[in-house]
C-alpha cells in the first residue's frame, strides 16, 4: 500500500494532524503531469493499493484526473477524506474514476465531541452529509477513529455508529504525537488502555459483520496471534472480520508514504526522508532506502522488540518510537508485554 498525500491543503484544522495542515497553499506541490509520471513509475515496481489523502484530497482540482489515471493503470484507488464536500455529484465522479472505497474519520458520536476534535463546528454533520450522498450513489466506505483519552470512553459508542450507519470496515487508530498531534501528547492513552482496547477490539472482531482493523497498534497482531488456538491456521474471510495475512507496523516492508511534494517516508507519522521521487525513481527509492532496508532487517530491532517473539507479526510503532527516543529502530513504548521465549 501507499498512502500518498496529494495536497497538504485542508478546510479543517483537526488537533491530532500529523501534517499540521491549513488551507494553504504549499508550494512546491507536485503538478498533475508528475502525479501521472510518478503512477507510471510506480506501477514499474509493483501494483498496490493507492490511498490518496492529504490534508483533504478533494481540494485538489485535478484529483479525479490522477484516480482516473491510476486506475486505467490497474491500480486499486481508494481515499481518505473529511467528508465535508462530499455530496452525490462528487461520489458520483468518484465512482467515475474508479476510485473502489472512500474512508471517513469519525472522532465522535455526536457533533459536539466530533466536532471539537475536528476543530470546526458543522465537521461531523457535514460527513455524515457525505456518508449519506454515498450511501445513495452506492459508495463503499469506511470509519476510521483516532483514539486519545478525549474519547477513548466512546470508542464504542463510535463503533456502534459505524455500524448503525452501514460502514463496510472499522478501522481505529491510536495517537501518534507528530505534527499537530504534538500539542496531544498528554492525551495519548497509557499502555495498560492500549492494551485494554486492543483485546476489546479483537474480541469484537470474533463476531463482528464487518471488516475491524488497528492501525499505528502493531500490537494488535500480537494479541491476535496470542489468542488464536493452538495449530490454527491464519484465517482470510473475505468480508467480515480482518485476517492475519498482515502484520503489525507495516512502514518501509508493504507500505509507504509519499508526501505532496514527494518525499517519500516509511509512514506518514515517520518524518525520515527515504528520497524524493522527484529526484530519483520510486523504484530505486523503494529497494535501496537505507531506512527501508533497516525496517526490513529485524536484526536491527532494538530493546525488548529486537527479542520479542512477535517481531514478525507486531514491530512496535516505529514512529511512536522515534517520537520518544530519536531512534526508529529502538522499542514501542506504549508496550507492556514482555518477550519469554526469543524469537522464533
Amino acid at each position: 500500500m501507499i498512502a500518498w498525500e496529494v495536497t497538504r491543503s485542508c478546510n479543517l484544522n483537526c488537533k491530532h494532524c500529523r501534517a499540521a495542515s491549513h488551507l494553504g497553499p504549499y508550494p512546491g506541490e507536485l503538478s498533475t503531469d508528475e502525479c501521472l509520471r510518478l503512477i507510471d513509475d510506480i506501477v514499474r515496481v509493483s501494483k498496490p493499493v493507492i490511498i490518496l489523502t492529504g490534508g483533504e484530497p478533494l481540494m485538489r482540482p485535478d484529483i479525479f484526473e490522477i484516480a482516473s489515471y491510476g486506475t486505467q493503470k490497474g491500480l486499486r484507488m481508494v481515499m481518505a477524506t473529511n467528508g465535508t464536500t462530499v455530496d452525490e455529484v462528487i461520489v458520483q465522479k468518484m465512482i467515475e474514476s474508479g476510485i473502489q472505497r472512500v474512508s471517513i474519520s469519525i472522532d465522535g458520536p455526536d457533533a459536539a465531541s466530533h466536532d471539537d476534535f475536528r476543530g470546526q463546528p458543522g465537521a461531523f454533520e457535514g460527513a455524515m452529509r457525505g456518508i449519506e450522498a454515498m450511501k445513495a450513489i452506492g459508495m463503499e466506505f469506511q470509519i476510521n477513529t483516532t483514539i486519545t483519552t478525549a474519547n477513548l470512553h466512546q470508542i464504542k459508542e463510535i463503533h456502534d455508529t459505524a455500524l448503525k450507519i452501514g460502514a463496510a470496515a472499522h478501522h481505529i487508530f491510536l495517537l501518534v504525537p507528530t505534527g499537530r498531534g504534538k500539542d496531544l501528547a498528554q492525551q495519548a492513552i497509557t499502555a495498560a488502555d492500549y492494551e485494554e482496547t486492543l483485546h476489546w477490539f479483537y474480541e469484537e472482531s470474533l463476531t463482528c459483520k464487518i471488516q475491524l482493523k488497528a492501525t499505528c497498534a502493531p500490537h494488535y497482531f500480537r494479541i491476535m496471534h496470542q489468542n488464536k488456538p493452538k495449530g490454527e491456521k491464519p484465517i482470510k474471510k473475505a468480508g467480515g472480520h480482518f485476517h492475519e495475512s498482515t502484520r503489525g507496523c507495516l512502514g518501509g516492508i508493504t507500505f509507504c508514504f509519499i508526501s505532496h511534494i514527494g518525499q517519500v517516508q516509511p509512514c506518514g507519522y515517520l518524518e525520515l526522508d527515504c528520497g524524493n521521487v522527484q529526484k530519483q525513481s520510486f523504484g530505486k527509492i523503494w529497494e535501496n532506502s537505507e531506512v527501508f532496508r533497516n525496517l526490513r532487517d529485524y536484526s536491527q530491532y532494538g530493546g525488548k522488540c529486537g527479542r520479542c517473539e512477535f517481531i514478525k507479526v507486531c514491530g512496535g510503532c516505529r514512529a511512536r518510537a522515534y517520537e520518544t527516543t530519536g531512534d526508529y529502530l529502538s522499542e514501542e513504548p506504549l508496550c507492556l508485554y514482555e518477550p519469554k521465549n526469543g524469537r522464533n
